[in-house]
């Protein structure tokens, strides 16, 4: 295979067949990485190939392609977000990656410039924020645009997203700023933040991020501005692009400016005179990078003079006053002792790669997530392996390889378990609607499971369930912890579980008395009569939630019907009962599989026997079928003032209307409150009928 062969040994026919499966595997790793902000290689191996391809363009220059990854910037642009044209290209930057390619690096401008080591040549150095780059457009000192790098010449336009961010200034601070200007700078998540959202995408139940560059990229990149500004993002400014008049004569009075303006600039931003100066830079980042609290990937270096920069100008895809100093991986080689199975709050069991502990980047590291069996296959992982690992962005140890794969007396390769080793219920990968399996395999055993049940527990009584005044997330917890409450049905036991185990009356227990024994006691009586929807919802069936629970409860009216109907098509395949629940409309083959697949386990259905002997679960009422709105799709978005969200989607629901939560061509009536974002967007370049809240309360009262 040609891949294999040294650069000097190619003939020219190996060459030129290497050069073409490199642009393809280029392609696919710009794209990846840019668009789908999910690379599938680690920097180093990136790097490797584009160094391979350099070389190969280097030794036989006629067979450049017209393609060439040597002349493209960044990578293809994603669906859903408006086309943006750069004023001025956004290009990328060399990289060196050893101390001669730095002195190198300072050599060749002089030679350019025609400058003698005696002449001063000042350079700068800052850290290379490894996140998104980003193109902020201000206009009389006021924010208009921002645009993502794309591929250099356009990219996405993501103004309202960009909006969201603190450190991104609505209006320009100071004075001196041209009329027009293209800041240029860099979104990232810190540590902490990126920590916290993946610990809430998992408690949820998705998939977590691999470093901070995806989140802080996925997160920019959001149809749902919310989404955004949830991620916590950060900016950086040191660069720009167009500019209507010049503001500064050298790079570091640039900065300077930027910061006076409102902007966050790095403050590792240096001056140097000496190229051994910028080596110091690199090494003392290189020491302080795990304790910056945000992720880089090297050190920058440009010539400060800006009418050097200009003399300088540029080479295809990168400017020759800059290049980038990158890290090595930081890697260690270890043993792979065991692989244990972690069940998390929602039922998704998690591959966890016990380690000899080992110092990597100065952090002993004994444990390693390889996220599911998908991947231990990809790797071939066994135990006893010696591995490759790195902490990629500083945070996540991960395997990169098995280091002895052809070593004798290998394990055998690893079989995830087909049952929950916490309840032992069956472990399954879903099948989607396109009938394609998830990465994941999750325990069905959902309320009966040890692992789960808290969480069950606490969306049982949650607000958009059973909502038992005084019974919450804390309460679960304090009873769940005395063995007081383990499974649904005990909540409406409460003073026989609370006997039973030997504890005191709940009047003597701390933070409780009396008055808040009764109180609590009353709340519980109070729910044994719950509506078909909530209580649905409250089983905490997976692609059951809210929305499909009420389509369900308006089209079956009482529980029975429904439950015997589910009960059929499980214990049958392909049943009249199974393509009835697949002819509702807004429900598919994933809930109907998740209802069938609950209904299946004694275990659920056990639960549910002693949990309906405790209760009683109120029909539904059928839905008006002669308003105005019956079989129509509503979607509400914005803040409402008259009614709140949960009784505007009731009252619809009531007459027959069948309430969305995202806007499509299938949508009929958009109801529009203040601070309407990305949905209201949609729907009028969707051409969708849209209402204010006082249009819709007066079309609904007219029909």
């Amino acid at each position: 295979m040609t891949e294999k062969i040294a650069v000097d040994d190619l003939t020219e026919a190996q060459a030129k067949a290497e050069l073409a499966r490199l642009v393809v595997e280029l392609k696919l790793a710009d794209a990846s990485y840019y668009r789908d902000d999910d690379p599938h290689l680690t920097d180093a191996e990136y790097d490797a190939l584009r160094q391979r391809n350099s070389a190969i363009e280097t030794r036989f220059p006629a067979l450049k392609r017209k393609d060439s990854p040597s002349d493209r910037v960044g990578g293809s642009l994603a669906d859903g977000f408006k086309k943006a044209q750069h004023l001025k290209p956004m290009l990328s930057l060399d990289n060196a990656f050893t101390s001669e390619d730095v002195r190198d690096f300072g050599d060749r401008i002089r030679r350019f410039l025609g400058i003698g080591a005696e002449q001063e040549l000042a350079l700068t150095s800052e850290p290379k924020i490894d996140g998104l780059s980003l193109s902020l457009t201000y206009r009389n000192g006021a924010l208009v645009s921002a645009t993502t790098r794309g591929d250099g010449q356009q990219g996405e336009d993501v103004t309202e997203n960009a909006r969201t961010i603190g450190e991104i200034p609505q209006q320009l601070s100071g004075d001196g700023w041209p009329d027009e200007i293209e800041i240029r700078g860099e979104v990232y998540i810190d540590t902490q933040d990126f920590l916290a959202l993946n610990h809430r995408e998992a408690e949820a139940g998705r998939k977590t991020f691999a470093n901070p560059r995806n989140a802080a990229a996925g997160g920019l990149r959001q149809l749902d501005v919310s989404i955004t500004k949830s991620r916590r993002l950060k900016f950086f400014a040191y660069a720009w692009g167009d500019v209507s008049s010049d503001f500064a004569t050298t790079q570091t009075e640039a900065i300077a400016f930027f910061k006076a303006w409102g902007f966050k600039t790095n403050p590792y931003f240096q001056r140097h005179l000496r190229t051994d100066d910028l080596l110091l830079a690199y090494q003392a980042l290189t020491e302080q990078r795990a304790s910056l609290g945000y992720d880089i990937d090297g050190v920058v270096y440009k010539v400060d003079r800006l009418d050097w920069q200009q003399r300088l100008g540029q080479v295809s895809r990168f400017p020759r006053w800059a290049i980038a100093h990158k890290f090595p991986a930081e890697k260690a080689q270890t043993r792979l002792e065991a692989i244990d199975i972690q069940v998390g709050r929602t039922g998704t069991l998690t591959p966890v790669a016990r380690l000899l502990p080992v110092s990597v980047g100065g952090v002993v590291v004994s444990n390693a997530t390889v996220h599911n069996e998908d991947e231990i296959a990809r790797l071939d992982l066994r135990v006893g392996d010696s591995v490759e690992i790195q902490r990629a962005g500083d945070v996540i140890p991960q395997i990169v390889r098995v280091v002895d794969p052809e070593r004798e007396n290998r394990s055998p390769s690893y079989q995830m378990p087909k049952n929950c080793p916490e309840c032992g219920a069956p472990a399954e990968r879903e099948i989607d609607e396109k009938g394609e399996e998830d990465v994941r395999r999750r325990c069905t055993g959902g309320l009966s499971c040890p692992a789960q049940i808290i969480e069950k527990l606490k969306h049982f009584v949650s607000r958009k369930a059973l909502d038992i005044d005084g019974l919450g997330g804390r309460q679960i917890e304090l009873f769940f912890d005395k063995g007081v409450v383990t499974a649904p049905q005990h909540i409406f036991q409460l003073s026989q579980r609370i006997a039973g185990t030997g504890l005191p009356a709940l009047s003597r227990w701390d933070g409780f008395g009396a008055t808040s024994e009764a109180k609590l006691l009353g709340a519980i009586e109070a729910h044994r009569a719950v509506p078909f929807a909530r209580f649905l919802n409250g089983l905490g069936i997976r692609h059951v939630g809210e929305t499909t629970s009420q389509l369900l409860a308006r089209t079956f009216l009482s529980w029975s019907a429904f439950w015997e109907t589910v009960i059929a098509a499980a214990e049958h395949a392909e049943t009249e009962q199974e393509a009835y629940l697949l002819s509702i409309d807004g429900i598919g083959q994933t809930a109907v599989n998740s209802l069938t697949g609950f209904a299946r386990q004694a275990h659920n259905r056990e639960m549910l026997d002693a949990l309906l002997s405790e209760l009683q679960i109120i029909d539904a009422e059928a839905p008006s079928m002669g308003s105005v709105v019956a079989g129509k799709t509503v979607v509400f978005t914005g803040a409402l003032e008259t009614l709140t969200r949960d009784e505007a989607k009731a009252r619809a629901a009531a007459l027959g209307a069948k309430v969305a939560g995202s806007v499509s061509s299938k949508t009929d009536i958009v109801v529009a409150g203040a601070g309407a974002g990305s949905k209201l967007k949609k729907a009028e370049q969707l051409g969708l009928t849209i209402m204010t809240e006082a249009e819709w309360i007066e079309y609904i009262a007219a029909g």
